[in-house]
């Protein structure tokens, strides 16, 4: 084999803005399938791969035997249960974050991606851009000296109570959309893991967190972010070290939000600027996965640390109960 064979599972519009687009030009990959029952949604997705195979289910897309791999942007709620019919059905599996909604629900898929000996990961496509992976060497290298603090701020402006991320049956809400990526970003850079949650402000509306204030401390450093559908759009990661401070501007959205930049400031006269003004980290998520699948290669977010960050979640949620 020497390239995946992808097919989707469901025409959301975030598969069609983004994840199909990025198959369809990844190298090793080829874009072949869709499973949606709406012929309307369907012909937004041939536009760019004309060619498409259409099925009107998710069991025939999986019954595909021209379909390698799976990329699953279903609602939350729903993510476990596909991506293990997926792996039952023989597809190696990318499923859009977040994977589960507590981190017990990584444990049965774990267990198939262990029992089937195909490739499973969780779409956290932040782990795949140089900026990320920037911070994280500058860090390594002692650019920061030792770190202190690390602040992370994710918001936008969605009260759209018809919007999946809003409805509680659905996995809705701040934490599970946008909170992984603040708290798996945190991970990611530093490789540390919370030991403590000491604070957690949670406000509710309609069944669905909509915004929380966190402090936490990983031992060596502490942690404070603010997540919120309810917020005017924000994101930024500062590192802050007895050395020096590293601010990640668009950590999240790279080429929507805004451009993706690097600040690192070890003195008042000294602050070096670097860009990343072409990357597609959604490109990039595909090709990794296509080179783990093929070539054994490593994959820098795997099910063991996507489970990481939802247990941190989880210790956010435990907190704004206590």
């Amino acid at each position: 084999m020497t390239h995946l064979r992808w097919g989707v599972l469901g025409a959301s519009n975030f598969a069609r803005q983004h994840m199909a687009p990025a198959i369809h030009a990844a190298r090793g990959a080829e874009f072949s399938a869709l499973a949606t029952s709406s012929a309307a949604k369907a012909e937004g997705f041939r536009d760019f791969a004309p060619g498409l195979r259409v099925h009107d289910s998710y069991e025939a897309l999986l019954a595909d035997a021209q379909v390698d791999a799976v990329y699953i942007p279903l609602p939350n709620h729903l993510h476990v249960a596909w991506t293990i019919k997926a792996l039952e059905a023989g597809k190696h599996v990318l499923c859009e974050k977040p994977l589960g909604l507590k981190a017990a629900d990584f444990e049965p898929v774990i267990a198939a991606r262990d029992r089937t000996g195909l490739f499973c990961a969780e779409a956290f496509m932040i782990t795949h851009h140089p900026q990320m992976r920037r911070a994280r060497d500058l860090l390594k290298e002692g650019a920061l000296g030792n770190l202190r603090h690390v602040n992370v701020t994710f918001s936008y402006y969605n009260d759209d109570l018809g919007n999946i991320r809003n409805q509680p049956d659905a996995g809705g809400g701040a934490l599970p959309d946008i909170g992984v990526y603040a708290c798996g970003a945190a991970r990611f850079i530093t490789g540390a893991e919370p030991r403590e949650i000491s604070y957690a402000g949670i406000e509710f509306q309609h069944g669905v967190d909509t915004t929380a204030r966190i402090a936490g401390d990983f031992g060596d450093f502490t942690y404070g972010a603010i997540v919120s559908t309810r917020m005017a759009p924000r994101q930024e990661i500062v590192l802050h070290g007895d050395k020096g401070i590293l601010r990640l501007s668009c950590p999240f959205n790279a080429g929507v939000f805004n451009q993706a930049e690097l600040h690192l400031e070890t003195s008042a006269s000294s602050i070096t600027v670097e860009r990343f003004p072409a990357v597609n980290h959604y490109v990039l998520q595909v090709e990794a996965f296509g080179r783990s699948v093929l070539e054994g290669a490593e994959y820098p977010c795997s099910l063991e640390f996507s489970q990481g960050t939802q247990r941190m979640i989880d210790m956010i949620y435990a907190a704004g109960k206590a």
